[in-house]
C-alpha cells in the first residue's frame, strides 16, 4: 500500500510462507533468515525486514508524505502507533495463524486482541486516521492487520470505528490498486 501511496517502483515476489519458499523454488530464509517478516531489497543488495522498519524508510523518501519530519515530535508519536500495531496488534494475532490452535486459546487470544482494538477505536471515534487528520503509514499498517479479522471471522461490529476506518481506507486508490496486485480483490 505504501508503494504504491508513493509511486514507488518495485516488483513484488510472492513468498509461500508455509512452504518457505520463492516462485524458483528456492528457500525464502536464504535471503531472509527470520522466514516470515516482509523483507525488502535496495537496489545496491541491502536488505531491510520488519514492516515497522519498512514503512518509515519507504516514508522516508518522499519526506512530508506518509510520515512526519525525522526528529519531531509527531515522528515519534507515529513511531509508538507502529510499535504498538506491530507488538501487541499484529503480534497478538499469531496464535490464531495455528490451524490446530485450541478453542481456549483463541478465545484468549481474540478477546485480549479485542483490548487492543478498543483502545484503536478510542482514537479512530474522534478523528479519521490515527495521527488525526493525515493518513500515514500507521494507518496502512492498521488496515492490513484489521483485513485479518476476516479471515479469521472475528467481528469488529463491537467497534464500528475501525469498521469505518477500514471502509475508508479501502476505498483509496493505492489500496484498490495493491489488493489487486495481492490477488485480494479483482
Amino acid at each position: 500500500i505504501v508503494l504504491q501511496e508513493l509511486d514507488l517502483k518495485y516488483q513484488p515476489i510472492k513468498v509461500d510462507l508455509p512452504a518457505h519458499t520463492l516462485p524458483d523454488g528456492s528457500d525464502f530464509r536464504a535471503i531472509n533468515p527470520k522466514g516470515y517478516v516482509p523483507m525488502l531489497e535496495l537496489d545496491d543488495g541491502t536488505r531491510l525486514t520488519e514492516a515497522n522498519v519498512l514503512l518509515q524508510y519507504l516514508a522516508d523518501r518522499k519526506p512530508g508524505t506518509l510520515a512526519p519530519p525525522t526528529g519531531s515530535l509527531e515522528r515519534y508519536k507515529l513511531m509508538e502507533w507502529l510499535a504498538f500495531i506491530a507488538t501487541e496488534v499484529h503480534k497478538g494475532f499469531g496464535p490464531l495463524w495455528n490451524p490446530q490452535v485450541e478453542p481456549a486459546v483463541r478465545e484468549r487470544t481474540i478477546s485480549a486482541l479485542g483490548n487492543r482494538f478498543g483502545y484503536v477505536a478510542q482514537t479512530l471515534g474522534k478523528q479519521p486516521y490515527l495521527m488525526g487528520q493525515t493518513f500515514t503509514i500507521a494507518d496502512a499498517y492498521l488496515f492490513v492487520i484489521l483485513n485479518w479479522t476476516g479471515y479469521h471471522k472475528i467481528d469488529l461490529k463491537p467497534w464500528p470505528a475501525l469498521t469505518e476506518f477500514q471502509a475508508r481506507i479501502a476505498k483509496r486508490p493505492a489500496v484498490q490498486a495493491t489488493l489487486k496486485i495481492e490477488g485480494l480483490a479483482k
